[in-house]
């Protein structure tokens, strides 16, 4: 058995290496591809037609349950994570919960081939930001699967695949244009024994291919209650893995790598301070025509105290102003759509 199944990830800066890579594939391929590319819930997406142009590989979004065939190029459609049957022979198309705030998840296929095909598994990361497909590919080499990252400094976008090589170790980074030819020879070698499938990786693709609930019980043998709050849902965070590579996932099942985490961690709180200043602004406002209305009346008095309020929630509000742009000045990476 050969290196028959492919799983491609990439975001930022991602379309124009896919075309790079599938264009110079070979027609005879003896290898399935599997692409996702992050793109937003309610966008239409051209990726099957643009890939299908550039090189001699059919490309199209898949449906529930089609039959897996070499020499094809599989694009995952938006919102839904694309993911393989237990056996390796068919995909699947699930609405589950989020992984790194998107859907489709590069980590969510890789996951999956790695449970579903171990030893036959190839992964790569390409362009992107943050760290969606670290994971995966730690998952395919966990499970016998070779791996593969664009060479940072070739990547439009250089974090997914830096992160992704530090974090998996990958056995080979490439420029994308080499890429095609090292697939070639990849998927022609055979494959290595198998290995055990770790357990928490089994139930992980359970839950991303909605088979079991992530509010079960089964649920508490994946990591470790944390002290962090899920950002979507407000739910307990369970710690997954070891220092220094957290990732993490809540009883709902949204997962995220600890750069991702923290990136929506600071979109939250510029959030949160955004509503903060703008309500102290609008109190100031309500103030300060509660003065003039004192004023109008000759209450001196009540007049004085509405100032003072007034002053109060300007200063904080210049407060608030001054910590959302210390926030802003940080160099927290910014989170993608």
């Amino acid at each position: 058995m050969n290196h028959n199944i492919i799983v491609l990830g990439a975001s930022a800066g991602g379309v124009g290496a896919l075309r790079t890579l599938c264009g110079g594939l070979p027609a005879d391929l003896p290898a399935a591809l599997f692409v996702v590319l992050h793109i937003p819930p309610g966008a239409r997406s051209t990726l099957p037609e643009i890939l299908g142009r550039v090189g001699p590989l059919p490309a199209s979004h898949p449906v529930e349950g089609e039959l897996i065939q070499p020499g094809r190029i599989y694009v995952a459609p938006p919102d839904h994570h694309l993911l393989l049957d237990d056996r390796g022979e068919r995909m699947l198309l699930r609405r589950g919960p989020q992984e790194n705030r998107v859907r489709p998840a590069v980590d969510a296929l890789f996951r999956s081939a790695a449970v579903s095909c171990g030893n036959r598994v190839i992964g790569v990361v390409l362009s992107g930001m943050l760290d969606d497909g670290s994971e995966g590919l730690v998952a395919i080499r966990r499970c016998g699967g070779r791996t593969v990252v664009q060479d940072p400094a070739d990547a439009e976008w250089p974090d997914m695949p830096r992160n992704a090589r530090e974090r998996a170790e990958a056995e080979h980074c490439l420029p994308v244009a080499a890429l095609p030819e090292l697939l070639r020879r990849l998927a022609q070698d055979p494959a290595p024994p198998p290995v055990p499938i770790p357990a928490e990786l089994l139930l992980e693709a359970r839950i991303s291919r909605q088979e079991i609930s992530a509010m079960s019980e089964d649920i508490i043998t994946v990591g470790r209650p944390s002290a962090l709050g899920c950002p979507e849902c407000g739910g307990v965070l369970n710690e997954v893995g070891d220092a220094p590579w957290p990732r993490f996932r809540c009883q709902i099942g949204h997962a995220y790598g600890a750069r991702t985490l923290v990136a929506h961690q600071a979109e939250s709180l510029e959030k949160a301070l955004g509503i903060a200043f703008r309500t102290q602004r609008d109190r100031r406002n309500l103030y300060l025509s509660m003065e003039r209305a004192a004023r109008q009346r000759n209450l001196a008095q009540e007049a004085e105290r509405w100032r003072k309020a007034a002053e109060e929630a300007q200063h904080f509000a210049e407060l608030i102003g001054t910590a959302v742009d210390d926030l802003q000045r940080s160099g927290l990476p910014p989170v993608e759509a």
